[in-house]
């Protein structure tokens, strides 16, 4: 089954499909593997974040100093700014990435690890005398019911009376449809800001749609698990209780992961032309305009490779950037010794004061370009999902933080010897002797940190597309091996045409170092604000340590912010507008989705509606057999009632397919295709499953046939043995047989929102925006590739 399904790198995201975890390659119980790994083990992990995790912030020296507008700068100007690098690399990414923000999503670690346990746990109370190690086994392999778990839906009732495959059945018949997605998100660790939100998710009712369904579905465990964090506070109550402020924090949340996508296409471009303006200084006849032709061609290349993906050439990706945060903190002690030995004095914080005392509006507008020192440290906390805390902690307090502290320092002891060469403030301080293999390091460097910032920009779309946060673009697996490495052609090719505009409109690296602030400042106060609210309502920190918490990094960050700002007109402007679209398209899309599921949920077609519609009379069973795409498993999409109550006619054998898309490379090929009977004649319901390396070719017989084959299986295996039965599995087969031979549809729905008078204004706003981008994404069927003779659209209007 598995080679008659076909493989293919290619992935297109369904609106029939629901998203399933590694469940055929994770047991539950070994969550908690992670946190027992050996100290070779972190240590090996803590030397491939260096390629991974920190590209953006350890080639940071490239371009801070020459983004700064320095005019006639002084000895203590120097020592000034040094310090207030010293302290936002101490404060901002030792205190609060590497010491707070980290716990913020190894808390959820814990509990995704307590969930499973407890889900164990659970089975042994609930499953049939004789089958409960059946049932346990297939608990334990049903991620999905981990999730739904984790909204707070109750487990599946199982009964005395039936049989093994009932038993294990029922078990599979967990909904999916309604697994809160923020809660999904943090199981996949995607997101630094948007990782955070999910955990207020996963604590507080603060969904966009109405809390009322969402309340009743709390199960009696979820609440004696969560019985800390379910008393009610002030600020808790407020943000369920209030629309307005359920929407604003999801719109800030998806903004501040929008500003991540911003900073994938401003790293690419100021670290390779910072790089590349290298060669000006031995050769003076190149110009400008040549670095950044040569810049935009170096990137270019880099975005015409993305298709063939990473995996042979990222074993390089560590030692390189390796390379660098050894070399370059060498060279940075060379020239504290030979040019400024005392340069450690400015550690003091009262250079700061005494910079600020001195330079008044000028030196708050420095802050612009100081502020890049810490560009890239989102990244600390925004890759656990690959990395655990002790290894990027490691990384960074180790290696990533005293390289920084020693090369800012020897940058600044050359430039207090020198101080009008702060325009190439980094090339200018390297010694003649080891320029040009600084130069290849650097060059080799700015493109592993570009391609880390791209690869982690096409897993943030592609995560967004999976969980309905972003419309459907075509996502490709350039690894069979490795679910994270992806390709999406329309995102790589925007990417592209951006960052080859930036350098070439606005080429000087201060105007692009502007833009860059725009983001980096952004990402951190919203960090501030969700990291606060986490404090608060989850952790239940003494509110002293809160308010010193808040106080100094929101007026710290606030400040930075506020100095960014007066740079919007010079380029500050193309992240900002970048991001601010891309996130309301996220939020336009996902407030769409959620009313649509809300309608559907609220409106489906359940079994027993779906018997009365099939007992009137006028109704009639028409030869053939039909495929009806549906979502909802506990129940069926709204159109099915729709299309039998207009077309008054339902095919002979109807399965409604649902396609589960899961997080492993292949789903094995008994795994593949699930049926199940729903209690009507000619009615079943059917699961296909698929990992990311597979791919579903429905073109001709084969998977009808497939279907076809597992149908029969199934019916057999439902016989008791009695003569009756035999009896009727045989004319029930027949059936099968005869409906294929008619003739073969796809149904799928087709539906638009009517939005009538009554309408709040934010419907009257975001769904007509919602259509729009609907009717403008890729379509969800055709990627199966079903015949278009095959294929029928039934079109409804939801009532919104």
């Amino acid at each position: 089954m598995d080679r008659q399904l076909g493989q293919a790198d290619s992935l297109e995201t369904l609106s029939e499909v629901v998203v399933d975890s590694p469940a055929s390659t994770v047991h539950l119980r070994t969550l908690h593997g992670k946190k027992q790994m050996d100290r070779w083990g972190t240590l090996v992990l803590a030397y491939k974040t260096l390629g991974v995790v920190f590209g953006g912030l350890v080639t940071s020296p490239l371009y801070v100093y020459p983004s700064m507008h320095l005019k006639s700068p002084t000895e203590e100007d120097y020592l000034g700014i040094y310090s207030i690098i010293f302290w936002t690399l101490t404060l901002i990414g030792v205190v609060k990435y590497a010491s707070i923000a980290l716990k913020a999503d190894d808390q959820g670690e814990e509990a995704l690890a307590t969930y499973a346990e407890n889900l164990i746990d659970l089975v042994d109370a609930s499953c049939p005398v004789g089958n409960t190690e059946q049932a346990k086994l297939k608990m334990q392999e049903d991620v999905p019911l981990l999730k739904e778990f984790m909204k707070g839906s109750s487990v599946p009732q199982l009964n005395d009376g039936m049989t093994t495959n009932q038993c294990v059945n029922e078990v599979s018949s967990i909904k999916l449809l309604e697994v809160q997605k923020p809660a999904l998100t943090t199981i996949l660790n995607e997101g630094g800001t948007f990782a955070l939100y999910s955990l207020l998710c996963r604590h507080m009712n603060i969904g966009i749609l109405s809390s009322k369904r969402a309340s009743t579905n709390s199960s009696s465990l979820s609440h004696s698990m969560d019985e800390v964090t379910k008393k009610q506070s002030k600020l808790r109550f407020f943000f369920e209780s209030s629309g307005v402020a359920r929407r604003v924090l999801l719109f800030v949340a998806i903004l501040g992961m929008c500003m991540l996508i911003g900073d994938g296409i401003l790293t690419p471009a100021i670290s390779v032309l910072s790089a590349m303006d290298g060669l000006r200084a031995p050769f003076p006849s190149v110009s400008k305009s040549l670095v950044e032709a040569l810049s935009a061609t170096v990137l270019v290349v880099l975005f015409l490779l993305q298709k063939f993906g990473t995996s042979r050439v990222s074993f390089l990706f560590s030692p390189i950037m390796g390379m660098w945060t050894l070399t370059i903190p060498l060279v940075g002690i060379y020239s504290i010794i030979h040019h400024y030995p005392t340069i450690f004095k400015a550690l003091s914080p009262h250079y700061i004061i005494h910079f600020f005392l001195r330079n008044g509006k000028e030196g708050w507008l420095l802050l612009g370009g100081t502020v890049l020192c810490i560009t890239g440290s989102e990244a600390l906390f925004a890759d656990l999902g690959h990395f655990n805390r002790s290894s990027i902690q490691i990384a960074f307090l180790f290696t990533i933080y005293p390289s920084l502290v020693l090369t800012y320092a020897g940058q600044t002891a050359y430039l207090i010897k020198y101080p009008n060469d702060h325009d190439d403030g980094f090339y200018k301080f390297i010694p003649t002797a080891v320029y040009w293999p600084i130069f290849i390091i650097a060059t080799s460097a700015a493109i592993v940190a570009s391609q880390s910032l791209i690869s982690a920009t096409f897993s943030v779309i592609k995560q967004s597309v999976v969980l309905d946060y972003f419309p459907r673009v075509k996502v490709v697996h350039t690894s069979r091996s490795k679910e994270g490495e992806v390709y999406s052609p329309e995102v790589n090719y925007i990417l592209m045409i951006l960052c080859v505009a930036v350098i070439l409109i606005f080429g000087d690296g201060k105007d692009i170092g502007n833009a860059f602030g725009v983001v980096v400042s952004l990402v951190m106060l919203i960090t501030t604000i969700l990291l606060t609210l986490v404090m608060i309502i989850i952790w239940r920190t003494p509110w002293g340590l809160v308010a010193l918490y808040f106080f100094v990094f929101f007026v710290m960050e606030g400040v930075y912010v506020s100095a960014v700002c007066t740079k919007i007109h010079e380029g500050g402007w193309i992240p900002f507008a970048i991001s601010f679209i891309l996130a309301l398209i996220m939020f336009g899309w996902f407030y769409g989705r959620q009313r649509k599921i809300e309608y559907e949920l609220t409106h489906k077609t359940t079994l027993d509606r779906l018997g009365m519609l099939l007992s009137d009379p006028s109704v009639q069973r028409v030869p053939g057999m039909c495929f009806f795409y549906t979502n909802i498993q506990d129940g069926l999409t709204p159109v099915v009632g729709h299309y039998i109550k207009n077309m008054k006619s339902l095919h002979e054998v109807t399965i409604f397919t649902t396609l589960r898309y899961s997080l492993v490379p292949k789903v094995a090929p008994h795994e593949r295709i699930v049926i199940k009977k729903l209690g009507l004649k000619g009615v079943y319901g059917c699961v296909v499953q698929y990992g990311y390396a597979d791919s579903l070719n429905l073109d001709g017989d084969v998977f009808v046939g497939q279907v076809a084959d597992s149908l029969q299986v199934h019916i057999q295996d439902c016989s008791d043995g009695l003569p009756s039965s035999l009896v009727d599995i045989q004319e029930e087969i027949s059936d099968l047989e005869q409906a294929k031979q008619a003739g073969v549809v796809h149904v799928r729905g087709k539906t638009r929102f009517y939005i009538g008078k009554s309408c709040s204004w934010l419907d009257r706003i975001m769904l007509p925006f919602y259509e729009l981008l609907h009717n403008n994404c890729r379509s969800a069927l055709p990627a199966l590739g079903v015949p278009l003779p095959q294929r029928i659209e039934v079109g409804m209007l939801y009532e919104a």
